[in-house]
């Protein structure tokens, strides 16, 4: 039999990389921790993490038994969230959310979800989706406004069979001048044409994404900031700082003395979406699918 703690404690190893950084957020010792990952191999017969100077990483072994712990967890969350519904009659509903796309898409969608489901309690989280994604996968929350770039949903998230991703609206970058910048009547801008600006940026994803499609465009992006907000992002702009690369999405409210301009074709979009567990059709997070549907199909429409 497997020791469903031992599951636990691995994987937090899993995702901290080290038993000293795992046994800090489980309140252990380095070595309890060291010694409960080994007594799960000797019970497994298999190793499931190979340990060096720089921390640890997972065996094949250990992949199978953190997607196993992750199960577990969901299903133990789920379960006292039926429980919890017997005793009170009201459904618990966890969102996660990242700031840009919940302050556009979520307040509606809770206002329909409440309509339907009156006696039901949300709570709200804020993060990223390489923080957001992983909680879904382990109960922690029900469901996940999240986004991805070009490339696949953030590390730790997409192997996953228990993550289910349904597309909501693609979220084109812009760039956001002063009013009186020489490119500002521009219809849409090349980024190779912005080689010689200086930038302020509002995320550090969107600093990364930046700077490889300027590689592709042949020069090095010089940034004077970076933010976690993009209204803050602009508002630098809008004092001479620079430009910004903005989603659509966060170009509201307006800044006065700011114009934004489409980049060209083949620009950076980002990809907006809800993970949820697949297989758990729970009728509340359908409702609220389906409402966040309809606000991105009213956001399309704009």
């Amino acid at each position: 039999m497997i020791d469903v703690q031992r599951l636990r404690i691995l994987r937090i190893v899993a995702e901290h990389g080290s038993f000293n950084r795992a046994a800090a957020v489980l309140r252990l010792t380095p070595s309890a921790v060291s010694q409960q990952v080994a007594a799960l191999e000797r019970s497994l017969g298999a190793q499931v993490v190979a340990r060096s100077t720089r921390g640890v990483t997972l065996t094949r072994a250990g992949q199978i038994m953190v997607g196993a712990a992750e199960s577990v967890a969901a299903e133990l969350e789920h379960a006292q969230q039926q429980v919890a519904e017997l005793s009170t009659g009201r459904t618990q509903l966890t969102v996660a959310t990242f700031t840009s796309g919940g302050r556009l898409m979520l307040p509606a969608a809770l206002t329909r979800l409440m309509a339907a489901h009156p006696s039901t309690v949300v709570h709200v989280r804020e993060g990223e989706p390489e923080d957001t994604l992983p909680l879904v996968r382990q109960g922690a929350v029900d469901l996940a406004l999240a986004y991805h770039f070009d490339g696949p949903l953030p590390v730790g998230a997409a192997p996953s069979p228990r993550l289910e991703w349904t597309p909501l609206l693609e979220d084109p970058l812009h760039v956001v001048l002063p009013s009186g910048h020489r490119l500002a009547s521009h219809d849409a801008l090349d980024l190779a044409e912005l080689a010689a600006e200086p930038w302020v940026l509002g995320c550090l994803k969107t600093e990364a994404y930046l700077r490889r499609y300027a590689e592709r465009a042949g020069f090095d992006p010089e940034v004077r900031g970076t933010t976690t907000d993009y209204f803050f992002a602009r508002s630098l702009v809008a004092a001479g700082m620079g430009i910004s690369l903005i989603p659509s999405i966060a170009l509201a409210p307006e800044i006065p003395g700011l114009c934004t301009v489409p980049i060209k074709s083949s620009g950076p979009i980002r990809h907006i979406g809800v993970a949820t567990i697949s297989g758990r059709d729970r009728p509340h997070v359908m409702t609220l699918i389906r409402s966040l549907r309809e606000q991105a199909t009213q956001q399309n429409g704009r």
